[in-house]
């Protein structure tokens, strides 16, 4: 069974006295001087954390221009008449200027001296159930 609220109403049990309210609002003061001390400190201890990052974009961004820099050069180096220039100018020679030598080749045996491999099959039986 539920006990009955006093005849008064709620507001009759509720201390509204100055002593009450000077408690709490010194209460309040403080939650919010300690929420306050703690933002300020954790702002002070991490307020390196924006150059660092600012320094490591730039450097990101240095990086990525070396990068297409060097992808360039490679590409450039890469170059198959640059390429052929250089094995001209370190002794390569075309093949229609090489000297060549001439050689019989021996003849083919015949395919009768071939054995034949045996013919292969293979039996599969598949049953369905």
């Amino acid at each position: 069974m539920m006990a009955r609220p006093p005849a008064g109403g709620w507001w009759t049990d509720v201390d509204l006295s100055f002593v009450t309210w000077r408690g709490r609002a010194v209460r309040y003061v403080l939650i919010y001087l300690a929420l306050a001390v703690a933002l300020v400190g954790l702002r002070m201890g991490t307020q390196q954390i924006r150059p660092g990052l600012i320094t490591a974009q730039q450097r990101e961004a240095a990086l990525i221009s070396q990068r297409d820099d060097l992808q360039l050069r490679i590409q450039i180096l890469e170059n198959p008449q640059l390429v052929r220039d250089w094995a001209f100018a370190n002794g390569m020679q075309r093949f229609a200027q090489a000297p060549k030598t001439m050689q019989d080749l021996p003849p083919a045996p015949s395919t009768a001296a071939r054995v034949a491999a045996p013919k292969r099959t293979v039996e599969v039986r598949t049953q369905w159930k």
